[in-house]
């Protein structure tokens, strides 16, 4: 399967979901990277008319956790996310933010993320750490 195809078969799985409803795209992916990006725009904005810190929390989770699925080769497994700590250092009114993950540590059990959040000149906008469980599927 190509980039394309895979990316397409990614960013099925985002129907009827949080994902959609936020517009998260996967655009990218590499052989220890998975990329996602989320339009900043009213419908992910807090009162004050800048990211929410919630909807920057829902697109590092997104990316790690499918990371995770992605990069795991045992199909009998199943990820759960189990800790996410986010620092936001940048607020954002408009455009598109991107969330990079790249592993930490990824065992059998546990795998560990960071994702870095960015806007479209690469400045960071929120650095993010998710733990993930592998566990059998029932």
């Amino acid at each position: 399967m190509n980039k394309e195809e895979t990316l397409k078969k990614l960013n099925a799985f985002n129907n009827n979901t949080l994902m959609e409803t936020l517009a998260i795209e996967f655009v990218d992916f590499g052989e220890q990277m998975i990329q996602a990006k989320m339009p900043v725009n009213s419908k992910v904005h807090q009162p004050y008319g800048l990211l929410h810190g919630g909807a920057t929390a829902a697109l590092a989770e997104t990316v790690g956790s499918v990371a995770s699925v992605f990069f795991t080769e045992d199909k009998s497994k199943i990820v759960k996310g189990i800790e996410l700590s986010i620092n936001h250092v940048k607020s954002k009114k408009e455009g598109v933010v991107f969330g990079t993950a790249t592993p930490i540590h990824k065992g059998r059990t546990t795998h560990l993320w960071e994702v870095r959040v960015t806007d479209e000149e690469g400045e960071l906008i929120s650095i993010c750490k998710l733990t993930n469980i592998i566990l059998d599927k029932k």
